[in-house]
């Protein structure tokens, strides 16, 4: 009886497994990627945080890569990419590009660590290096699989007086809106200042962006994960891939340590459907047969120029860059009205396109609450740096209004300017 018991179970893992032939893998849905080669002797760890680690609520998570170089996404170089970590997942295809969502975080401006937050629990943690078109190495590069133990939660901290009469606001995007998987959201803000993270301003914040998840306590900082992404910079748009189906979406308005104001200053909660597709939604109201977004005139007489610094300065590594405007208003991006919109500060990169959205990155800095000044840091070296005045869709006007292009030296230590009279 043994014997036929076995026999029986034998026969049926046969037929177990040869069915499993024919059962396609659900990775298998696209065509294998080309892989960049990377060299046998390269590697990639986390820096502090070992398997079984117990950690904050908040935490820092560094990298440590050796026989490789880090560049940032896009840039095609041999032996060279950028990070990913992946949570509370398991290794994506290693010959498709490394999906973009609440469990792949792709680091794709080449940084070598970032702050995140989890809810208290168990959670996995894995590094993993890909290509300029984020798809894995041949061999992987890639860290092993650790498991941390998450214990505190953020602890109560003073909250910031909003401005009277602020608001945060979606700029072209509406309640029951249908947008693609990939989109660009924007960002509105009225009566308050947009501040990078850090950074103490009495009328000052930065946006949160909120998915698919309610308000968290308006006394404590606000998380960074999945549900809750960070604009630290004071960006006022940001690509957004979400899985197809019903999503809901709001803002919350953060100051220097990422706390709420009081009273809060958030949007409306609105619900999305996301369908099927890679395009990326470019919400431009008004559009030429060429797909262009028609320009908003402005006066011919209209300037904008550098108060600080002047061309040919040496300045120190951390500066404040002041802006002047002629004969126009400045208005929040967003905020429609005639003759107005808002400075953008490109840092050591060409005039990009006058009849198109002005792209949103460390090179293209929006200035969309209207502020008239914005503090940076720069490396030691030669730097070139232009204005570009843009309506409330960051659409450069008819005809452009810009300055000229200067250049200026960064000396650390440096000495002060002198006075202009």
């Amino acid at each position: 009886m043994q014997r036929v018991r076995l026999g029986i179970l034998s026969a049926l893992l046969m037929l177990a497994a040869a069915s499993a032939a024919f059962v396609p893998s659900v990775w298998a849905q696209e065509a294998a990627r080309p892989r960049s080669k990377a060299p046998a002797d390269a590697r990639l760890a986390f820096v502090g945080i070992a398997d079984g680690a117990k950690l904050p609520g908040k935490f820092l998570v560094r990298f440590a890569l050796s026989g490789m170089e880090v560049v940032p996404a896009g840039q095609n170089q041999p032996n060279a990419g950028h990070h990913h970590i992946l949570i509370d997942t398991d290794l994506p295809p290693l010959d498709q590009p490394i999906p973009s969502d609440f469990n792949h975080l792709h680091l794709g401006s080449g940084q070598t660590e970032i702050e995140i937050t989890l809810p208290p629990g168990r959670h996995t943690l894995q590094l993993l290096f890909a290509d300029h078109d984020h798809v894995p190495h041949d061999p992987p590069v890639m860290s092993p699989r650790i498991t941390v133990e998450v214990t505190e939660e953020a602890d109560e901290k003073p909250r910031v007086a909003s401005p009277p009469g602020a608001r945060v606001f979606f700029v072209d995007l509406v309640d029951g809106a249908t947008i693609p998987t990939r989109s660009i959201i924007r960002f509105g803000a009225e009566g308050v200042a947009l501040s990078p993270a850090g950074t103490r301003h009495p009328n000052g914040g930065h946006h949160h962006l909120l998915i698919d998840t309610e308000l968290p306590p308006l006394d404590r900082e606000i998380p960074s994960d999945f549900n809750h992404v960070h604009f630290g910079r004071g960006q006022t748009e940001a690509e957004v891939t979400l899985p197809p189906g019903e999503h809901t979406l709001q803002l919350l308005m953060g100051d220097h340590d990422h706390v709420p104001h009081d009273p809060p200053l958030m949007s409306p909660r609105i619900r999305v459907r996301v369908v099927e597709g890679d395009q990326v939604a470019t919400a431009t109201p008004t559009t030429r047969p060429d797909g262009k977004p028609v320009l908003t005139p402005a006066p011919p007489d209209a300037a904008v120029y550098f108060i600080y610094p002047r061309d040919g300065d040496v300045i120190f590594p951390n500066t404040t860059v002041r802006f002047g405007l002629r004969n126009m208003g400045v208005a929040p991006a967003g905020v429609a009205k005639p003759n107005t919109g808002h400075h953008h500060l490109i840092v050591n990169a060409p005039t990009p396109p006058l009849d198109e959205a002005i792209p949103a990155d460390l090179n293209h800095i929006h200035l969309g609450g209207g502020q008239t000044e914005r503090r940076i840091t720069l490396p030691r070296g030669e730097h070139t740096l232009q204005l570009i005045f843009t309506d409330e869709n960051h659409v450069p006007h008819d005809p452009p209004i810009l300055s000229e292009r200067i250049r200026v030296t960064v000396a650390p230590g440096g000495r002060r300017p002198e006075k202009r009279r």
